[in-house]
């Protein structure tokens, strides 16, 4: 248990590391000005933005410095690396799934830095190493993106990120052999593998920017190709997109039938338009089935003639339909319900020759099997209260599997047969965690306008609600993406120790369906910080914890969100961890991506009053000088190129030079790391061990039991 000493003052054996005594590396103010809509914008660390130069690098260094002197001088900052690395080391199993006439599984024997793909022959045989990530750098930063098989499973495609970047390499290998069999791919950015046949594969990819900005520079123009097997890349055919078909964002997929072609193309986040290519068509024409960008079309599979659509059009909770792929060309294209919407949001997979509906029912699983015409099976029984993922796998397969977790449920794996409906346990995690010990409850909250919001709390039996809990809240609300519950180990060491986990389901996530997360978006987007204040607000008020005992947390939007709110509220909570944030709101759509995001923000550009509302709320824009902000960790890596860390370094030079208080504002950056993806389980477990020493530490705790 975390033994708590309240310190009046300040003051304790920390004193030497509060930030009044504290000297910041000098990050100088240049003098660039912005100019919107007739408003000036001082932009003094503009300078940040260069990931190349000098200045910036030696910024870096000090920085880091800075920040790991601090932390090494907590007390309990290895206790906390040690427990964590022993909770961790526990043998971890993917779901498995065939190809070919194999059986595949990534497995972690505990603290390899990366899983390992392993295999076996479907109808028995021993395990054997297909693909081993740790092998592909020294240091274990390289990571496996993505892998495909062709039909057959005779050849695979797998895809490199280094440093957790977001380009990466392709490698081609023969599976009979496990040997590679031509040259490696480059620069493939935000793509997946389509085989068709063995002859070839579709991927995605952006012309590269220019040298010296490859991690910052912005990727506009989204480029399908098609690679055939024996040819050099640059002679790789540009099937969709580019200059004749500007998209930003263009992904394609090949039917398990090997009929079809799908190209979805999209210009942000948010919406699509849909292309279906007909294989066994005369024409072989790319026919256009959806314009506009409007809604969300997603093609589930197909069957014959018809194709089965994943949509959101007059359903904000998703709907099934298909539409008959014969009649493509023509104006009288036939579409037909499958599986209605309903109050719950709904995802379809398909397996087994049979499709299975993913239902979020107030941020849980509830699953359902239907055939192909709709039809209700049965309802899928699961193990309790919490997240599913799975139910996939290919047509002739009659045993399924699919994951289940919560938060206090060490993900397990369960196998299904899809005729009989019977579910058996597959695989549990050794590991030495008692969920009978802990509680973890779904309540609602009343957020700043009436609005209901869902969270769920998690802690220890026995605590005593006195206001005095360590307690970690988090959240994301942003993308119509959910947060169910998951199983961290990081976290079990959090309620290891007594602290209290929080996470809020924010409007601007996709937990109720599209008008969950539009109200969420544009100039909505404040409502996504006032229920995450309200979240704070109940903790406090219910006694779970106090001002002086909370931090909150989120990356990416979540980095967004905690920095907005920091800057809003900054009495809400004693810490504050803005992980890889989007944090400068007048400026994220000019670097990679960022303009795909225009969704859910908004951009300056757009107008006099979206220019104002960004600004009122931007992280960056909203640090005023004097003001008593949490103690503050930022995180992010050098090399992530999804949201550039220049957001990051330039909040944290904000905050430095005006923060009112002995509170620390600290950056820790990660170098060979990107936005988090592929991140080795070192790098994991000491970043996870800092943060919560970081938190511990300016909660004014001396030791842990």
């Amino acid at each position: 248990m975390v033994k708590i000493k309240v310190i009046l003052g300040g003051l304790f054996i920390a004193s030497v590391l509060n930030a009044q005594n504290m000297k910041y590396p000098v990050s100088d103010k240049g003098k660039v000005i912005d100019e919107y809509f007739g408003e000036k914008i001082q932009a003094p660390y503009r300078w940040l933005e260069d990931d190349q130069s000098k200045a910036t690098a030696d910024w870096v260094q000090k920085q880091n410095k800075l920040t790991f002197d601090y932390l090494k001088k907590i007390p309990y900052r290895n206790q906390l690396k040690e427990q964590i690395t022993r909770l961790w080391n526990y043998e971890k199993v993917s779901a498995p799934f065939e190809e070919g006439e194999y059986t595949y599984y990534y497995k972690n024997n505990g603290l390899q830095p990366q899983a390992v793909l392993y295999r076996k022959l479907t109808t028995g045989g021993p395990e054997e190493t297909f693909l081993d990530p740790n092998n592909f750098s020294k240091d274990g930063t390289s990571s496996l993106g993505d892998i495909s098989f062709s039909k057959d499973g005779n050849l695979a495609a797998y895809q490199i990120s280094e440093g957790g970047s977001d380009w990466r390499k392709v490698v081609i290998l023969d599976t009979r052999s496990n040997k590679q069999i031509e040259d490696t791919l480059k620069d493939v950015k935000f793509s997946g593998i389509a085989w068709k046949g063995s002859e070839g594969f579709y991927y995605s990819s952006y012309d590269k920017p220019k040298e010296g900005s490859q991690l910052a520079g912005k990727t506009e123009h989204h480029k399908l190709y098609y690679h055939t097997l024996g040819e050099p890349q640059s002679k790789d055919k540009l099937v969709f997109g580019g200059e004749s078909t500007p998209r930003r964002y263009i992904m394609a997929s090949v039917t398990e039938d090997q009929r079809y072609l799908v190209i979805t193309a999209a210009n942000s986040t948010s919406g699509n338009e849909l292309y279906i290519q007909d294989f066994h068509s005369a024409d072989n024409n790319i026919h256009k089935i959806i314009s506009g960008f409007d809604n969300n079309y997603e093609v589930i599979t197909s069957k014959g003639d018809w194709l089965y659509v994943q949509t959101n059009l007059n359903a904000p909770n998703q709907v099934l339909k298909k539409f008959n792929a014969s009649k493509m060309g023509s104006s009288n294209l036939i579409w037909a319900d499958v599986i209605p919407e309903t109050s719950s949001v709904m995802n379809v997979t398909s397996a087994g020759g049979y499709l299975f509906a993913s239902y979020i029912t107030d941020v849980h699983s509830v699953v359902r099997q239907y055939d192909f015409n709709g039809n209700l099976v049965r309802m899928v029984d699961l193990p309790g209260e919490g997240q599913t993922y799975g139910f996939v796998g290919k047509t002739n397969q009659k045993n399924i599997y699919y994951s289940f977790t919560n938060y206090i449920y060490p993900s397990s794996i369960f196998q299904v047969n899809v005729e009989t409906g019977k579910s058996e346990l597959y695989k549990k995690p050794d590991i030495k965690f008692n969920p009978d010990e802990y509680i973890s409850k779904q309540i609602f909250y009343t957020s700043k306008d009436g609005t209901q919001v869902p969270m769920t709390i998690t802690y220890k039996k026995g605590i005593t609600l006195d206001g005095t809990n360590p307690t970690i809240l988090y959240g994301y609300g942003g993308f119509n993406i959910s947060l169910l519950p998951s199983f961290s180990v990081a976290n079990a060491v959090w309620l290891q120790n007594g602290g209290i986990y929080a996470v809020a389901n924010l409007r601007g996530g996709g937990e109720y369906g599209r008008e969950w997360h539009d109200a969420g978006t544009k100039m909505k987007k404040k409502n996504v910080f006032e229920d995450f204040i309200a979240a704070g607000e109940y903790l406090i008020n219910n006694h779970y914890t106090s001002s002086r005992y909370l931090s909150i947390a989120g990356g990416s939007n979540g980095g967004l969100l905690v920095g907005a709110v920091m800057t809003m509220r900054p009495d809400l909570a004693k810490v504050a961890l803005p992980a890889v944030g989007v944090l400068d709101m007048l400026r994220y759509h000019t670097f990679t991506a960022g303009a795909g995001w225009a969704y859910d923000y908004g951009t300056a550009n757009d107008s006099k009053e979206m220019f104002e509302y960004l600004k009122s709320y931007s992280p960056v824009h909203n640090v005023k000088k004097g003001v008593c902000y949490p103690a503050t960790l930022i995180t992010t890596g050098d090399h992530d190129d999804r949201v550039v860390p220049s957001h990051s370094y330039k909040f944290a030079a904000e905050l430095q030079e005006k923060q009112g208080c002995s509170n620390p504002a600290l950056i820790r950056i990660e170098t060979k790391a990107g936005h988090g993806a592929g991140k080795p389980t070192e790098l994991i477990i000491e970043e996870s061990a800092d943060k919560f020493a970081f938190i511990l530490y300016n909660f004014g705790i001396k030791n842990l039991e």
